[in-house]
């Protein structure tokens, strides 16, 4: 994990926002929450310190939903696309990075998975599955 400055946006690129490495967690997170707010599996989140993350532009187009039963869970979002965007976790002491929103290699690989009891029923490892370069053939 190397120190340089890692850029990342939404969807649209109408947020954007910079982290100075290097990361401290990327884990994939299999909670019922992570998994409404992806729409997906897991989410796959690094973790940086708040004095590490800037936002660059857009930061007026940002959404934040705080979940009321949860201690640290929060999502952020575009407004105009709403792609998942980082997070402070609630209370501050980290900002939570969903990695697909990044533009750049994050040069580390995910450690662990975590509330591996609450995965989704239907959830395959990537490696069990077929793999294809773009569409299969019908």
């Amino acid at each position: 994990m190397n120190e340089k400055t890692y850029k990342g946006s939404c969807l649209c690129g109408e947020v954007t926002y910079e982290i100075e490495g290097p990361f401290k967690i990327f884990q994939y997170c299999h909670c019922s929450r992570c998994r409404k707010f992806t729409g997906s599996a897991h989410a796959s989140n690094l973790f940086v310190p708040p004095e590490q993350f800037k936002w660059t532009t857009g930061e007026k187009l940002i959404g934040r939903y705080e979940h009321p039963e949860a201690k640290y869970f929060a999502t952020n979002f575009c407004k105009q696309c709403g792609s998942s965007l980082p997070w402070a976790v609630q209370g501050g002491r980290n900002i939570v990075v969903a990695a697909g929103t990044l533009d750049d290699d994050p040069g580390i690989k995910p450690m662990w998975n975590i509330f591996w009891q609450s995965r989704a029923c239907w959830y395959e490892g990537h490696e069990q599955l077929p793999k294809f370069d773009e569409f299969p053939k019908r």
